[in-house]
């Protein structure tokens, strides 16, 4: 009798031991899922949403003019050139309000792209509908080449320098192209160019449009 309680004895020794070391290995084995909060994929997650480049929402580039010379987003669509007749006056108030008379800054589009362009400095010369119009300044010498110009259907009049150039170069004014202006793209006024130039401008645009 005192045997066989001594062997069950030995048995339950042996069992209890058993199950110890099958609990203790369980509780060691690694496991498969990440820890809470944290992600599979350290990449961008883009589903539900787009991803987009910064300053490329709602479509617009977020290139803003800050200087001369640098290309600006119009307003609202360029219409294109103007091709009527314009009642040319001289009217300029120095208000902060872009009139006829006075040299501005603003975006310009270019004449074989018109959804590109640059700033320029332009001299209004009136209105056409809710538009203002203009003519575009250059500090480049087109008397060299005023032949050529011509050929091409350009032509250009010399009207001097004056503040709306930093370095008080000689400006020539394009007679030709007529350009319209969104009075809400002009980023600042230049100056005003003084009434007997602007009538020798209007003279020599009566010439060559045969106003």
């Amino acid at each position: 009798m005192e045997a066989l309680l001594a062997v069950l004895a030995v048995i339950a020794i042996a069992g209890f031991t058993l199950v110890n070391r099958s609990q203790t290995g369980a509780r060691k084995k690694p496991s498969s899922r990440p820890p809470r909060g944290s992600s599979r994929s350290t990449g961008p997650r883009t589903r539900g949403h787009d991803v987009r480049s910064p300053g490329r929402r709602n479509g617009h580039s977020g290139q803003r003019s800050g200087g001369r010379g640098v290309a600006t987003a119009q307003p609202r669509p360029y219409p294109g050139d103007y091709t009527g007749y314009v009642t040319v006056h001289y009217d300029p108030h120095p208000d902060g309000r872009p009139d006829p008379g006075e040299i501005v800054w603003t975006w310009v589009p270019f004449e074989e792209d018109h959804s590109q362009g640059k700033d320029r400095p332009v001299l209004l010369i009136g209105y056409a509908g809710e538009w203002l119009v203009g003519l575009q300044l250059t500090s480049k010498d087109h008397d060299l080449d005023a032949a050529q110009e011509a050929r091409w259907g350009r032509y250009w009049l010399d009207i001097g320098s004056g503040p709306w150039d930093r370095k008080r170069r000689p400006s020539e004014v394009r007679l030709d192209r007529l350009i319209r202006v969104d009075p809400a793209a002009v980023r600042r006024e230049g100056a005003i160019l003084d009434k007997e130039r602007f009538e020798a401008v209007q003279h020599s645009l009566n010439e060559v449009h045969h106003w």
